[in-house]
């Protein structure tokens, strides 16, 4: 049956507020829908539900939580409404994997039953303690006020690998409390804690005034934790920083580490979620544990202006290492950018991007991104090609493989770089760069790249493209995947996602590889030196109406050296 009518009238109310207001595809700050948040569709729209990103069956989920691996599986825990397809009522959702792309769901692990948070279980990590089992710390909300506190929940059976019931010990909880002063809605998001020189270390994500800042702790025994005297790092008009992650890296392989890691051997990434933004940012820098203080490179900016994990819709990241196969893997939520009234009425919103392994760049200048090795074990179907030469307007389309649900890696060479546009130095912006010279304006090296999910007469279609320009003393070169012609429909949230991308070009050679899943295209360029996964919605290119094309629309001529496409499997999911 369909929803009464005054109730749609609302929905459409709360849509266009939702619309007028978005940031970047994603809520600037979860939008509050009391009306909304029980409400549970008769039956679960399928048509822009992903094949093999993870996501529950039905209802909200956002933010990846804990995620570990433990006693041969992997958990990964998600805020998710378990009555509603909008944020509220928000509980930890809870599955389990043996290869991180097929999961069974479990009884959520947290529900706010506490004094200390009655008002909300927010985001947090999980820590594998010696001798204890997994610990989880998680952000408590503990009045009306939304004053937030850090909490801890231990397995009722550390011996079940599933670890089905967790609870939380009213002795010791919650083990952080904001000092006097500071804005208590401002300090969330406890990281993974790392053991060195006799204790436990932990950052909660905060502000003051306008300055983002993360809290350092330190604690003996897990459970009496007191802040250092200085944030480990801050940084000033960035506002508040959602969900740190501080982790080291190999300077020598593409192994990822133990959180507990220093030395000379490595550098330390230190991650933020900035609430203002809706971006994950990140700089490369040393931590000095002796002084509790970490400081970033002066290769890239320390702020908005700074390196992201992913250039699209992809926030509230949180990484973990795996000792199965010593990879450091990174989670991301893509929330949805249609309306607040489409969520209702299709039954679920939010995703989880592809499990990424990450590891530092050889240039020590930035991370490399790769899905999991994994998810090549879905691929079936396969096409390729070599050799094909795309002259100026010229397109080919991928045929054999079932284009809404791909996974496709293609390598491209140019003859000559000399054809390319200048570029101006007031283009610091990439996302205004590409909706300023999409895939339809025709350059000199680009625009060259794929159209994906396409309808068969390129009424719609999503370009994942490069376009090179050419600066007084190197070549730029920005990757876009540009949402505005993704769907007929109007009243989507349809942004030029773009980047630049930091890569030699001595060899006159670029690759991409795009995953493609119905609603889903999440791209990784330059062999994953830059990403940007986007959030479409076609209505004429779905299931077998979808198509896949090469195209160049550039002067110079561009040689698809070698492309590689696969229909992909469903994942097992719930």
């Amino acid at each position: 049956m369909g929803l009464p009518k005054c109730l749609n009238f609302l929905i459409l109310a709360w849509s266009l507020y939702v619309i007028c207001n978005k940031k970047n595809g994603v809520e600037g700050l979860h939008k509050i829908y009391p009306q909304l948040q029980s409400i549970s569709a008769p039956s679960v729209g399928t048509l822009h539900q992903t094949g093999y990103h993870f996501q529950p069956p039905r209802n909200w989920i956002n933010d990846p939580n804990a995620p570990m691996y433990y006693k041969g599986l992997y958990h990964l825990f998600y805020q998710y409404n378990p009555k509603g397809s909008v944020w509220g009522n928000i509980v930890w959702g809870h599955s389990v994997s043996t290869d991180l792309i097929n999961w069974k769901v479990l009884e959520p692990a947290l529900y706010p039953d506490k004094p200390f948070d009655r008002y909300g279980v927010w985001s947090g990590s999980a820590t594998v303690v010696p001798g204890r089992g997994p610990i989880i710390l998680y952000t408590g909300v503990i009045d009306e006020r939304s004053n937030e506190v850090q909490c801890y929940a231990i397995p009722a059976n550390a011996s079940d690998p599933f670890l089905r019931k967790w609870v939380k010990p009213d002795d010791y909880n919650p083990i952080a409390i904001i000092e006097q002063g500071v804005n208590g809605s401002a300090f969330r998001d406890p990281t993974t804690a790392w053991w060195i020189d006799g204790h436990w270390k932990m950052l909660v994500g905060a502000k003051k005034k306008h300055r983002g800042e993360a809290y350092l702790y330190n604690s003996k025994d897990f459970v009496n934790w007191v802040r250092a005297k200085h944030p480990i790092h801050s940084v000033p008009n960035t506002g508040m920083w959602e969900c740190p992650d501080l982790y080291p890296v190999s300077l020598r392989s593409k192994k990822g580490l133990d959180t507990s890691i220093v030395g000379n051997s490595v550098k330390h990434v230190l991650k933020n979620s900035l609430d203002v933004t809706r971006y994950d940012y990140y700089t490369v820098g040393t931590y000095l544990w002796k002084k509790d203080k970490y400081i970033p490179d002066n290769t890239s900016e320390d702020g908005w202006g700074g390196l992201r994990y992913d250039y699209g819709n992809f926030y509230a990241s949180k990484s973990f290492f795996d000792p199965s196969k010593n990879r450091r893997i990174i989670w991301g939520w893509a929330n949805e950018s249609d309306s607040t009234e489409d969520d209702v009425k299709k039954g679920w919103a939010g995703i989880q991007g592809i499990p990424r392994s990450v590891w530092l760049d050889p240039s020590g200048r930035q991370l490399v991104q790769w899905p999991v090795e994994e998810l090549n074990n879905l691929r079936k179907k396969e096409v390729q090609t070599s050799n094909q030469i795309l002259q100026k307007g010229d397109y080919f389309e991928v045929k054999g493989i079932t284009a809404a649900q791909a996974d496709v890696e293609v390598t491209f060479s140019f003859s000559s770089l000399n054809k390319a546009e200048p570029f101006d130095p007031r283009w610091v912006n990439a996302q205004d760069l590409c909706a300023q010279k999409g895939s339809k304006i025709q350059g000199g090296v680009g625009p060259f790249g794929l159209l994906t999910l396409a309808s068969k007469r390129l009424e719609e279609f999503t370009p994942v493209f490069f376009r090179i320009f050419k600066a007084p003393n190197k070549h730029v070169i920005l990757m876009c995947s540009d949402a505005s012609s993704s769907s007929l429909a109007n009243e989507l949230y349809k942004p030029s996602f773009a980047g630049f991308v930091d890569v030699n070009l001595a060899n006159k050679k670029l690759s991409l590889r795009s995953l493609i899943d119905h609603s889903v295209v999440e791209s990784f360029g330059a062999g994953g030196r830059t990403n940007i996964l986007s959030r479409v919605y076609p209505t004429l290119a779905v299931d077998n109406h979808a198509h896949l094309f090469v195209f160049n629309n550039g002067t110079e001529k561009i040689t698809v050296k070698s492309l590689k496409a696969w229909s992909m499997r469903s994942a097992n999911i719930n």
